[in-house]
């Protein structure tokens, strides 16, 4: 059986027209929520700040021009550094806040990591994941661990670019071991950016 090329051409242009429309109508969705999003972003990202540090008095100026080593040192520990930010406690500088993106079970975990001045870890708060509910969202919730602490407050305290490791200074969330790994990753990577900014 022969198909016409006057048939080809009608199907073709039907799937053009069809795929034109539905880029008309996602770029016009994008564009009615696109600020609502960044919005969104903006105050979740805010939150997580005040919640990495001990203080309440404290600004987060951001660093607009993040040094190129503190990117390449995330980098060598599998986080992506994206935002940087001072801590400032009543005038005086008390450490970094950094967002890290890093791998889970089921794509990225975005995250800040609060360091301290003494290049110590001080909190470690989620800003956006899409874990699996009921697992890897117990980590993201901070549910304790089988040693009783909360799966970010473990954390608290810890330093040295690279050292966290699961199962061996870092306790896994039972069934949510890829989850914990990737906040690990994110851990060691802001700690790395620290280090390279100190």
């Amino acid at each position: 059986m022969k198909i016409e090329g006057k048939f080809i051409l009608k199907v073709a242009g039907t799937l053009t027209a069809i795929s034109l429309v539905v880029a008309a109508l996602l770029g016009a969705t994008n564009a009615l929520t696109e600020d609502k999003i960044a919005a969104i972003n903006k105050a979740n990202t805010e939150a997580a700040l005040a919640a990495v540090v001990s203080s309440p008095d404290c600004e987060f100026p951001p660093i607009e021009e993040i040094p190129q080593a503190a990117i390449d040192a995330a980098k060598a520990q599998s986080g992506k550094l994206t935002e940087a930010y001072r801590v400032v406690v009543n005038g005086e500088d008390a450490g970094y806040a950094f967002k890290i993106v890093a791998g889970g079970s089921q794509g990225d975990i975005e995250m800040i990591v609060g360091v301290d001045s003494d290049l110590a870890i001080t909190g470690i708060s989620v800003v956006d994941a899409s874990e699996t509910s009921g697992i890897g969202t117990k980590v993201i919730a901070n549910e304790a661990t089988t040693a009783g602490t909360g799966a970010l407050d473990q954390f608290v305290g810890k330093s040295g670019a690279g050292s966290l490791v699961v199962k061996t200074n870092i306790d896994a969330v039972s069934g949510a071991t890829v989850t914990t790994k990737g906040i690990t990753k994110g851990a060691n990577a802001a700690l790395a950016a620290a280090e390279a900014m100190a």
